[in-house]
């Protein structure tokens, strides 16, 4: 309408809980700007909305174009240059299972060129990325990301990740059902959700159709279901095979089975208790040991077992538990056209080597899925555009992320098969080779990461052209091999479970310090992450390439019959395996050959004096530390209303700030008080006034006796006096609050 901003256009497409969550975190940038919010607060709370810090000391970005010696230190926001405010970083955006649209991969396309390098990044849980962000742009760009229905909440930082899913659910024929719905069901009822803001690192789920095949990686989950079906009276039940304390990292854990059949109306209320006992129990202090995976090999399955069974004995009853049962078809996709078979029609040159390796046939008869390999999981926002108009004319929104890096094009009638690889192909995009060798998953390593040791994306891209270079003549048992890559030990390449895998790490060599890669062999990648690999030795990265050539022309004249690459590396042992690459772990001197004393994509000699403390998660902050962060953006708010001379919004927000500090104290001791006044105040007054516990030294029970003046009188109307006069003493009022919470923690310490 006439004279309608674009702000507000933007507000008028947003989900109202969106559009709040965004206000909020801007406000909560003002607050740190002003050092009125803590920067380890403002830390967690900027990670929860996917906005990191990024690494600048590469001297290539993954474009090759030199990138600025820049930090982004999360230390202190009133310093000078080259703090938070004024480095850019990255925004990780939610794609929950993948799901993705046209429009909204258009809109990813016109953010990648307004505010990042025209660069879109598919991570391995089917998010986008998006780097060179400056933070100040991110609240805007989260606004357009939420009036198309993308959020970025809880993209990272201690909190439920983005739930992902087989791309090809609903379509593959070993599937037991279509996952798609209960992922979406579990990703919208785990957002947010009161019960899982209080852990002490991230937790991550995943859905799989079927037990045999990679597509859900449910064994190196916190939480992996897998689709399982069971006859009860004559009658199908669905269910899911549940698994608990998967994780790779430094030290992976395969799950352990938690259920053998979950039914599937018991999925959300069990995933909630599992979230309140890791919240309640798992490790807060040593991040290093703060994933729910230690948390069940301390306790043992069984008793894990037993306390979530214990637990959701005590949980308020939800509706939301099984509302979403009675809309599982909603979801249903539909073929933009009808099934037509390819016949003889003529193929382009190309088509056919693209077409093994990059197109399945579905369950239903005459459609296809398109796998659009992005090497390095980038795309460029023109050919984001290109993509996205290519399914708008062949599959309507029926577009998935993959965990390998990679987009789906979804019910493609097979006779438009040649057409789309030709458009494909005009845009760069039609590369062939996915899911094998070729198509390499690597983390972001040294280009952006600030724990990464060695270049991750160099490697991968070295690799990747030399194994296509040749893939015509690849021996056939190699070319589905998986190789994956991480830039540190922590395995956001997922090195562990691949047949070949590597992570980066370095060497002193004669005073030098050299960039290495260490080994890993015998992963498996099907069965879910069925198993992970051994290290077998460093090699410096230059020698890399010749490691895979090494292993792989071992393994093709060694193995017995059709033997597999994990049974090949099982039945040669460790030994044999490192003797093979021992020959390539030696470095000549730096006289004799330099090259191997720079990393891949970087001319400049290797150091990791530049690494920086990462942000995966950021500092663990307590469920009442974070709540009172939230009193005191409440209180600002009145303050600002104030200002605005709404008095009677002044008052009510000063008074809504006290009992969100209240409440923080409370459910220290009690988790599920309920959001209503008189039983905050009530159960405050009695576990925390007349206990003495809100006592200090100094002003005893004083402050608490402004909220319960207020609630006990609230005002006919306001003025400018009282307002003022309310929210100053709101102010002390969470001020003591902190204090309590602050002795507390010191008692239990």
């Amino acid at each position: 309408m006439p004279g309608t901003t674009w702000k507000q256009a933007l507000e008028n497409r947003m989900p109202p809980d969106l559009a709040r969550e965004i206000d909020v975190f801007e406000q909560q940038m003002q607050l740190r700007r002003q050092g009125k919010l803590d920067e380890k607060i403002f830390a967690e709370t900027r990670l929860r909305r996917g906005v990191y810090g990024q690494r600048y000391d590469n001297g290539q970005r993954h474009d090759g174009v030199a990138s600025q010696s820049l930090e982004f230190p999360c230390d202190d926001a009133t310093k000078g240059p080259e703090t938070i405010w004024d480095a850019p970083g990255m925004q990780r955006i939610k794609i929950p299972f993948g799901g993705l649209t046209p429009d909204q991969l258009d809109v990813l396309a016109d953010l990648a060129d307004e505010y990042s390098d025209a660069i879109l990044h598919v991570t391995t849980r089917q998010d986008f990325q998006l780097h060179y962000i400056h933070i100040d742009d991110t609240p805007d760009l989260m606004r357009r990301l939420a009036a198309m229905g993308i959020t970025t909440r809880e993209a990272c930082g201690n909190s439920v990740r983005n739930v992902t899913a087989c791309p090809i659910a609903g379509v593959c024929h070993e599937e037991k059902f279509d996952v798609t719905p209960y992922a979406r069901a579990l990703a919208s009822f785990l957002l947010g959700h009161p019960d899982c803001q209080d852990f002490g690192r991230k937790f991550k789920v995943a859905f799989s159709g079927c037990a045999e095949n990679a597509c859900g990686l449910v064994a190196m989950h916190d939480l992996g279901l897998v689709a399982e079906t069971r006859t009860v009276d004559g009658s199908a039940q669905r269910g899911f095979r549940t698994y608990v304390g998967g994780g790779l990292g430094a030290v992976p854990h395969q799950a352990k089975l938690f259920d053998e059949f979950l039914a599937e109306r018991d999925l959300l209320p069990t995933a909630q208790a599992i979230a309140r006992v890791f919240a309640r129990l798992g490790e807060k202090k040593n991040r290093n040991r703060a994933r729910i995976k230690f948390l069940v090999a301390k306790l043992g399955i069984d008793e894990f077992k037993r306390l979530v069974a214990e637990e959701r004995k005590i949980l308020p009853e939800d509706a939301a538990w099984t509302d979403y049962l009675d809309h599982l078809d909603d979801h249903a996709e539909r073929p933009l056209k009808d099934a037509t078979p390819l016949n003889g029609q003529s193929r382009p040159d190309g088509f056919d080597g693209w077409a093994a390796t990059n197109v399945y046939d579905q369950k239903q008869d005459g459609f296809a899925v398109v796998t659009v390999a992005l090497p390095l999981g980038d795309l460029s926002s023109a050919q984001a555009r290109v993509l996205s108009d290519i399914a708008r004319d062949y599959c309507g929104e029926n577009m998935r992320t993959t965990v390998e890096q990679n987009i789906v094009l979804r019910w493609i009638s097979r006779a438009d098969l040649p057409e789309i690889y030709r458009r494909l192909e005009g845009a760069g995009l039609g590369a062939p080779g996915a899911g094998t060798i070729v198509d390499i998953t690597a983390c972001p390593g040294t280009d952006t990461c600030k724990l990464g040791i060695a270049s991750s994306r160099g490697l991968a891209a070295e690799l990747r052209h030399r194994l296509g270079a040749k893939s015509a003549s690849l021996d056939q048992a190699i070319r589905n091999l998986r190789i994956k890559i991480s830039g540190c030990f922590n395995s956001c390449g997922q090195h562990h479970a691949a047949d070949i895998g590597f992570y980066g790490n370095s060497r002193k060599i004669s005073g030098y310090t050299v960039p290495h890669f260490q080994v890993v062999l015998g992963g498996k990648w099907t069965e879910n992450a069925g198993a992970y690999g051994l290290a077998m030795g460093s090699v410096p990265s230059r020698r890399v390439p010749d490691v895979v050539d090494v292993i792989t022309d071992w393994y093709i004249t060694q193995r017995q019959g059709d033997e597999s690459f994990q049974d090949f590396i099982a039945r040669v042992g460790k030994r044999a395996a490192r003797q093979i690459i021992e020959p390539l772990m030696e470095v000549p001197s730096h006289d004799d050959d330099a090259s191997y004393y720079t990393d891949w994509g970087d001319a400049r000699e290797f150091t990791i004096g530049d690494m920086g403390v990462g942000e995966c998660a950021g500092e663990v902050v307590s469920l009442a530390e974070f709540e009172l962060a939230g009193a005191e953006r409440e209180q600002f708010e009145a303050q600002l209303a104030l200002e605005e001379r709404d008095y009677v919004q002044a008052d009510r927000r000063a008074y809504s700030s006290m009992l969100q500090a209240a409440r923080a104290l409370v459910k220290t001791q009690w988790l599920d008080v309920p959001d209503e006044p008189d039983r905050i105040v009530s159960e405050f007054r009695r576990r925390f006034y007349e206990s003495e516990l809100f006592f200090d030294r100094a002003a005893r029970g004083k402050f608490a006796e402004y909220l319960f003046a207020r609630h006990g009188t609230p005002p006919n109307g306001a003025d400018e006096d009282a307002a003022r006069r309310l929210i100053e003493e709101a102010q002390l009022f969470i001020e003591a609050a902190h204090a309590c919470e602050t002795r507390m923690a010191a008692e239990i310490n």
